[in-house]
């Protein structure tokens, strides 16, 4: 959850989007990330347009990072967090319902099994996830920055 979320004091309320569409938060931690945290976690950005007004964004307020769990998770939570525009996002969506702009738009979410290991291994350790995650640890993950 995102910066403006978190100031907003949104959490609960997209917690329970998130549970009421039947996926199972296994890890949740509020942070500050530092500028190198998120220069490190939006590195495949950094040639972008965008990435160093992304990362003083994301280092602006706290955020709370998260691991879901579910069937076809990834494909269901995209969906659920609607597309990157608010305005232009999907009738119900967390960006929809919460969003301010294409910037503060509340939520993040991994668009990829393969991006999910990597932003999950950036922030979270195998004793801090309630479930059984193991296949995560099977890839060997560099992290940047």
């Amino acid at each position: 959850l995102k910066p403006d979320a978190v100031k907003r004091n949104l959490t609960g309320e997209i917690n329970t989007q998130i549970e009421k569409n039947n996926m199972k938060i296994v890890a949740q931690r509020m942070m500050l990330l530092s500028l190198k945290d998120a220069e490190g976690f939006y590195f495949v950005h950094k040639d972008r347009a965008f990435f160093n007004d992304l990362c003083k964004y994301m280092t602006s307020g706290p955020i709370v990072v998260q691991v879901l769990m579910g069937k076809d998770v990834i494909n269901r939570y995209r969906k659920l967090m609607g597309t990157t525009n608010p305005s232009n996002a999907e009738e119900d969506s967390l960006r929809k319902l919460y969003g301010l702009s294409v910037e503060e738009n509340s939520v993040h979410g991994s668009d990829s099994k393969e991006n999910a290991k990597i932003e999950i291994n950036y922030f979270f350790s195998d004793r801090e996830i309630y479930e059984d995650f193991t296949w995560l640890r099977k890839a060997k993950v560099k992290r940047e920055g």
